[in-house]
């Protein structure tokens, strides 16, 4: 954000959107999975606190790699102009 000058952390509003669809998306997707039976998640290798029954680590997976993703789409962006 800073050395590549992205500026997305300073069109918050475009930000919480592009997150908003990414979480729903993945969220609603991985719960289905938990619910048939396809995927899990092993209590010994998570913290153990749940939202909506994903484990927190999964939640900010859902934030951090969109995130990331974003700046670096940004910041090639930027380089190219």
């Amino acid at each position: 954000e800073i050395i590549g000058g992205a500026r997305v952390y300073r069109r918050p509003k475009a930000l919480l959107a592009t997150l908003a669809l990414v979480v729903a998306i993945f969220a609603v997707w991985d719960l289905i999975a938990v619910h048939r039976g396809d995927w899990w998640f092993n209590a010994r290798y998570t913290l153990g606190p749940r939202l909506a029954g994903l484990p927190i680590e999964e939640w900010l997976f859902f934030l951090v790699v969109p995130v990331c993703a974003l700046l670096t789409y940004e910041v090639l962006g930027r380089v190219r102009r």
